[in-house]
């Protein structure tokens, strides 16, 4: 779930923010009545399509609701037909304005929020946006027929209120900074959204219904399951709105969904489809060539930007036995041999991913700071001693003095120590069991992630551990996931500009305990969760790093998960001469996010 940020002044006289933003921490960029995002051309022409493949793991969908559990929805649905109360921005870390409300104020106690929403938004069946549609979004996706991920980020909202025809205020249970930000991200539908016969449908039953939404896209042409085109509304409400102008300039944007990344590629050199992004540095350098490539038919281009590194990683499910000693769980990572698949197989294009908050201010460093071990003492019985004697542990390395032998080798006496024995030809515990571990992925990255895993499971099989690659169809893979029912799988979490509430869905106890939450590691400590309120409850920009360091150190020595790489580019080929761009690039987006908003295409393409 896409958290959006919003940024407001402060009113002096009522001891409240009040304004067309509002901020967390920090400064705003851009002032009251401001034209336009500075990455956008304002005065760029509509008209034209653009047709595209998701850089997502989707092989189908089948519904046209993205809140519910059940199922796939397409790719675009929520960045193109739903909208928010408030948009964030892709030149400021943490910051965001009004787009359905235009104007938003914050209680001097910081325990409630009011926004007034524009009296030009509409739905695309022509009704206005009113607080009972607020409302009704709110309450539909708190209830058990939504994803359970709602009910985590809006946990700390206590109720929702109308008190205006446009007016609506939402009360918190705890004073939060980040709680009017959270609230103004919440996607608004219609409250006549599954109406049926004069009735309601239960949420959850709302599947293939058409969204009553107000973004400036309607859904066209459908190969359900296959294709899907977007239909720009020429009446789009937002269309002058200065966070809206020059922006969404495509008359129809079409998905579309190939079997895997073979097929992905080889359809956009056969001309079916206009851009493509890579994952796969070894397919970036040796396939992406040729042909048109040399002709300058297919543009290849890598764009810079400044978004903090993710965490991706092979993470361990903390459920299951064999995996809740952290021993054996540093042991299995001590087997990946990172620097020569970086060597070898990724042409030295990755960094290796450190901890959950990597390359920016909160990621942890060396032995903890004051201000970490303020945090971190009255939680001391919780935790490991290590985390507050030894520096917080980077990936092994097997660049000299060190070498896979020697990791190899510690791992065996990690092992052993946790009652893993090499005997009659496997590690056994003392019951004779084997140790054998399914690693899950998908099918759609069956043959490249393959190629990556095997040097891993091989080096496994050195300790007398059986691991298994197994692929299945992507919608499986997530059945399997919402159930928690997987040993290993991999998994790439976005990274942050300014962590917070989304962290409780993620790491949070009770959402271990949740099926269908984003905790697939399954972890469940109170130290974790108490420096979680931590987070979420600071006040200021050094209570928020000094809270997400010491999250990061804990959750470190852990050892929940392989650390895997990351990339500082997104790799992008499109066609030539179809599409223009506007002359700033943004700092902080997702490729697929800025292509669609900003580029438009050229006259008579």
């Amino acid at each position: 779930m896409r958290v959006f940020w919003l940024v407001c002044l402060w009113c002096m006289s009522t001891g409240a923010w009040a304004a067309h933003a509002y901020a967390q921490f920090g400064d705003i960029k851009y002032p009251a009545g401001f034209d336009h995002f500075d990455y956008v051309n304002p005065t760029a022409p509509k008209g034209g399509d653009i047709s595209l493949v998701a850089p997502v793991r989707v092989s189908t969908f089948d519904k046209y609701n993205p809140y519910t559990l059940k199922g796939t929805a397409p790719s675009g649905l929520s960045l193109l037909v739903f909208e928010t109360l408030l948009i964030s921005t892709y030149d400021e870390p943490t910051t965001a304005y009004g787009l359905l409300a235009d104007d938003v104020s914050v209680a001097a106690d910081g325990l409630s929020v009011t926004f007034r929403l524009n009296p030009l938004a509409r739905f695309s069946n022509g009704d206005p946006v009113l607080a009972i549609d607020v409302k009704s979004s709110f309450d539909r996706l708190m209830s058990k027929e939504a994803s359970p991920v709602y009910r985590s980020a809006f946990g700390d909202v206590k109720s929702v209120a109308v008190v205006g025809e446009r007016l609506v205020r939402f009360d918190f249970i705890r004073r939060n900074a980040e709680l009017p930000l959270m609230a103004g991200s919440l996607p608004v539908f219609s409250h006549k959204w599954g109406l049926e016969g004069g009735k309601l449908k239960p949420f959850d039953k709302i599947v293939t219904d058409m969204p009553i939404a107000s973004g400036p896209y309607r859904i066209g042409r459908v190969n359900f399951g296959k294709d899907i085109t977007y239909q720009r509304d020429p009446n789009y409400w937002g269309r002058q709105l200065n966070v809206r102008k020059g922006q969404f300039n495509f008359d129809r944007i079409t998905f579309k969904i190939y079997k895997d990344d073979t097929a992905r590629l080889e359809a956009f050199k056969a001309g079916e489809f206009d851009v493509i992004q890579s994952n796969i540095a070894r397919e970036w350098a040796r396939a992406y060539t040729g042909g048109k490539f040399r002709t300058g038919d297919f543009v290849k281009i890598e764009m810079q930007h400044q978004n903090p590194g993710g965490m991706q990683s092979w993470l361990f499910n903390l459920r299951l036995p064999k995996f809740q000693d952290a021993r054996v769980r540093q042991a299995i990572g001590l087997a990946m041999d990172y620097e020569w698949m970086n060597r070898q197989l990724f042409y030295n294009s990755y960094k290796r991913v450190r901890g959950y908050f990597v390359g920016g201010d909160f990621e942890a460093k060396g032995l903890p700071s004051e201000d970490e071990l303020a945090l971190l003492i009255p939680l001391r019985r919780q935790l490991r001693q290590e985390v507050f004697t030894q520096p917080v542990p980077l990936p092994p390395s097997t660049l000299p003095p060190n070498s896979l032998r020697a990791n190899l080798l510690k791992a065996r006496a990690l092992l052993a120590q946790a009652g893993w024995t090499y005997r009659d030809g496997a590690l056994r515990n003392k019951a004779g069991e084997p140790f054998q571990i399914e690693i899950l992925d998908d099918s759609g990255q069956g043959a490249s992630m393959s190629r990556i895993i095997t040097p891993f499971t091989q080096n496994l099989r050195k300790l007398g551990i059986d691991a298994q690659y197994k692929t299945v169809d992507f919608s499986l893979l997530q059945t399997r996931l919402d159930a928690f029912d997987f040993e290993m799988t991999s998994l790439n979490i976005p990274g942050s500009l300014s962590p917070g509430s989304e962290l409780l869905d993620r790491f949070g106890g009770k959402a271990a305990r949740t099926p269908g939450s984003n905790n697939f590691y399954g972890v469940d400590l109170p130290a974790v969760d108490a420096l979680l309120d931590r987070v979420v409850t600071a006040i200021s920009r050094p209570e928020q790093v000094a809270a997400l360091r010491a999250l990061d150190r804990v959750l470190r020595f852990e050892y929940n998960e392989v650390p895997a790489w990351y990339s500082g580019v997104h790799r992008v080929a499109y066609t030539a001469h179809r599409f223009e761009q506007p002359a700033v690039k943004p700092l902080y987006y997702r490729a697929e996010d800025w292509i669609l908003s900003s580029w438009w295409a050229q006259a008579g393409k």
